[in-house]
């Protein structure tokens, strides 16, 4: 009888220690730093083969980490690429943020405008799914930067997952004011002014806004870095235009042509000062001793402007072909991911929502996100795989479309419903889109045509339906 009760101790004492074991993670998540540049282009950083443009920090990301060459932003332009990357999948499933939204919260195509006219021009919360789930999951989270989903107060980031959020709700504006171009018509804010703090207006005039975000992130990270896993969105305004330096204030916003200056030595500014607050905010994850804990992450909303370089790419932001798409990003987790690494692994920026759910441990596949576990991908170095990626960008009556299907990709664009052009490439032999295939192999073309038109209804946003 002493034995049995003995042997039933032992039983129930494994037991609890199972229990128990069941409700502590064997592994402490790691923290993310989500960095977005502006406009960057291809060929604008050392470690892409830049020469006029001084970028150790962010190289030292690519030195640390890994270096895509075939990464993919999900939009030509800003809003679209910022949509799929916090919903996780592609922005056409949103509805209305297929176009940057204009200056002073404009919709720019038919969809969007009827979405304005109604006050649903934006993200959805329902949408915002990177920050709601890792809010949910026990994360600290906070966005610096360039919002650009939405203007009114149902979409700005206070209401999408972010604990804390600072930086313009519009596309940017004045480095130094925080103006944009046009009236912002809205009860809450003062004209155009845009910058605000956890949703509501505020006013830091003078001060240079890639240098706002970067004094905000690292304050934020000392007060943190002891509470827990911490998710931090840093989408700089730099380098998109207007085109202002560091030294730049004139006492007052930029004005008449102001707007429209482009200077290649004003651009090498602006992306050298972005990555200066870039070596501030490792800097600071060094002496927190949080380097082995961080997985940080870089890239660029959409191609370069003409000021820009997209190195050997054709084409520039605004449009699909590579240089408006395809864009530098560098990963860096110590531990998990090798230093000066290389992938040719073609990816997209919903991977990156879609890998960070899953390093979290948040499942995934039951949000419904789109994306490939490309961090899982580099950190196991798996062998890469074919991928088939849509694009579609909508702007007044002009619909741009594209898809990347392995090594093929096909390209159109149609204006009031007639096709200006057909464009077929292969490129793993023409990375540069110079030789037009689409009349040397139209059964090709057509193939792709057609799986286009299938994902445009597969991703066709609910809340468009009665459009």
């Amino acid at each position: 009888m002493d034995a049995m009760r003995s042997f039933c101790f032992i039983i129930l004492f494994l037991l609890g220690a199972l229990s128990a074991c069941k409700n502590v993670s064997p592994v402490q998540k790691a923290n993310v730093v989500l960095i977005l540049a502006d406009d960057l282009g291809y060929g604008d950083l050392g470690c892409y083969g830049c020469t006029d443009i001084k970028t150790p920090n962010i190289d030292k990301l690519a030195e640390q980490g890994v270096r895509f060459t075939n990464f993919y932003a999900n939009g030509p332009e800003c809003t679209p690429t910022r949509a799929a990357l916090l919903s996780g999948g592609y922005q056409q499933r949103v509805g209305g943020l297929e176009c940057a939204i204009g200056a002073g919260n404009v919709g720019r195509y038919d969809e969007a405008i009827w979405l304005w006219d109604q006050k649903e021009l934006g993200l959805p919360s329902a949408y915002a799914i990177l920050p709601m789930a890792l809010k949910e999951e026990g994360y600290q989270t906070a966005m610096m930067g360039k919002w650009h989903l939405g203007y009114e107060e149902k979409f700005r980031p206070d209401r999408q997952g972010f604990d804390y959020s600072i930086g313009p709700i519009g596309y940017g504006g004045d480095y130094f004011y925080h103006v944009e171009q046009s009236p912002i018509n809205l009860p809450d804010f003062t004209g155009s002014h845009s910058l605000a703090e956890n949703g509501q207006e505020i006013f830091r005039n003078g001060e240079y806004m890639t240098e706002l975000i970067t004094v905000e992130a690292v304050k934020w990270l000392h007060q943190q870095h002891k509470k827990g896993p911490f998710f931090l969105y840093l989408p700089f305004t730099s380098p998109h235009s207007p085109f202002q330096g560091p030294g730049d204030d004139l006492g007052r916003p930029v004005s008449g042509e102001g707007w429209n200056f482009s200077s290649r030595e004003k651009y090498i500014e602006m992306v050298e000062a972005m990555d200066r607050g870039i070596g501030e905010i490792l800097y600071t994850l060094e002496i927190l001793n949080l380097e082995n804990k961080t997985m940080v992450i870089f890239f660029s909303d959409n191609g370069g402007t003409r000021t820009a370089s997209n190195g050997i790419l054709s084409g520039f932001k605004g449009q699909v072909y590579e240089g408006g798409i395809r864009v530098p990003c560098l990963i860096r987790w110590p531990g998990m991911i090798q230093g000066n690494r290389v992938s040719d692994q073609v990816s997209i920026s919903f991977d990156l929502s879609h890998s960070i759910l899953i390093m979290a441990g948040i499942n995934a596949e039951q949000l419904k996100t789109d994306g490939y576990d490309i961090v899982k991908h580099v950190s196991r170095d798996l062998q890469d795989i074919e991928r088939t990626l849509f694009w579609r960008a909508k702007r007044g009556n002009s619909i741009k479309k594209a898809i990347r299907d392995g090594d093929y990709k096909y390209i159109t664009e149609t204006m009031n419903d007639s096709i200006l052009y057909e464009k077929l490439f292969k490129l793993d032999d023409d990375p540069s889109e110079l030789n037009d295939l689409f009349n040397t192999q139209p059964l090709k073309a057509s193939s792709l045509k057609g799986k286009i038109l299938e994902w445009e209804r597969e991703v066709m946003a609910p809340r468009l339906k009665s459009f």
